[in-house]
């Protein structure tokens, strides 16, 4: 059973920065997938960044340019790193794992990449972000 610890939320002004931590129980699988998503008050909740074994990444449209998903796999933590926040980024922030690849669903358009919550299935507490 993984185990996912967020870190590093709180409250900043538009255009700060925060970074977001997420400390996982030792991974046994030479595949996987984690990602952060995030959940506004009365919304869905939606895929930020994702990435896999093998260290590609992928990004929602809101969020690239402005967010860095990395991992230090020594450690077994994942980070989220967002700059210039907005006020809209106000939100609980998820850490997600899955067994296996990623699977983005790409729009055309703008590759931007959003994912099903259904496929993870380990989940952390979250972390409150608030951007005023």
């Amino acid at each position: 059973h993984v185990q996912l610890v967020e870190s590093g939320g709180g409250s900043v002004q538009a255009g700060g920065t925060l970074r977001l931590s997420c400390a996982a129980s030792r991974y046994t699988y030479s595949s996987y997938c984690m990602g952060w998503f995030r959940q506004a008050p009365g919304k869905e909740r939606e895929g930020v960044a994702a990435i896999d074994s093998d260290g590609s990444t992928s990004y929602a449209d809101s969020v690239k340019g402005r967010f860095t998903i990395s991992e230090d796999v020594a450690k077994n933590t994942l980070y989220l790193q967002m700059n210039s926040l907005k006020p809209a980024g106000t939100a609980m922030y998820y850490c997600a794992a899955r067994v296996g690849a990623c699977i983005p669903i790409f729009e055309p358009a703008t590759f931007g990449a959003s994912w099903l919550v259904d496929d993870f299935r380990y989940w952390g507490q979250g972390t409150q972000v608030t951007v005023s």
